[in-house]
């Protein structure tokens, strides 16, 4: 299957440290992949090369066939809002806004209706056991219930890829495993592909393949 996402020879540098070398990445459409490493490892910096937070030093990464560096600013601006997700170790959603209304945020900066927004992101809520939690702010719900809303808002709008980094870092173990569960089963019954970072073995060992970073190189891709 040709592959969705693709690194090839990515080299990083911020100033004189350089924090990716020659990094070759291949992504298949709905494969849940995990990139583990210790701290510092080079795993995030990865992670928003490939999502075109960061642009290369050297090399290329390409979505869909198209290289990101081709792309203008509006057009990936549109990639990274449309046919991409994200998901943070410590969710990152607006105060201001309520649970409902995080996660319909995708749909909302794609231009679509407020209530077919809130439809959508209500269905998602149900299916990850938020459904009574729709009108809350987010300072009134759990830790391990905000990750799920992070989760929700990262796959209303179906994208391609979700980038996850550190997705259950914050959590503790019960709370870890749960929101692991539903964000990965729900991630593969819509064929949205991830690529989660993490330095922890069990969320990896949920994940289609595995690849290991050492000090910004990338160790070859295992199946697990």
């Amino acid at each position: 299957m040709d592959a969705i996402l693709r690194a090839t020879g990515v080299e990083l540098c911020y100033g004189s440290q350089r924090a990716l070398s020659e990094v070759d990445f291949a992504l298949s459409p709905g494969e849940v992949c995990a990139i583990m490493g210790s701290s510092g490892s080079g795993k995030s910096s990865l992670l928003y090369c490939l999502a075109g937070v960061v642009a290369p030093t050297r090399g290329e990464v390409s979505f869909d066939g198209v290289p990101l560096h081709r792309l203008g600013d509006d057009e990936l601006s549109t990639v990274r809002r449309e046919r991409f997700g994200f998901v943070f170790q410590y969710g990152e959603l607006l105060p201001e806004l309520t649970v409902e209304e995080n996660a319909a945020l995708p749909l909302r900066l794609a231009g679509r209706r407020k209530a077919t927004a809130l439809e959508a992101a209500g269905e998602i809520l149900c299916r990850l056991g938020l459904a009574e939690l729709r009108q809350r702010r987010t300072s009134q719900i759990s830790g391990g219930q905000s990750q799920r809303v992070a989760v929700a808002r990262a796959l209303v709008h179906r994208p391609d890829v979700v980038f996850a980094d550190e997705p259950t870092g914050a959590l503790d173990s019960a709370n870890a495993g749960a929101v692991l569960e539903e964000f990965l089963g729900l991630a593969r019954s819509q064929g949205t592909a991830v690529i989660m970072v993490t330095h922890d073995a069990s969320v990896a060992s949920r994940s289609d393949s595995r690849y290991t970073m050492t000090d910004g190189v990338l160790a070859g891709r295992a199946e697990v």
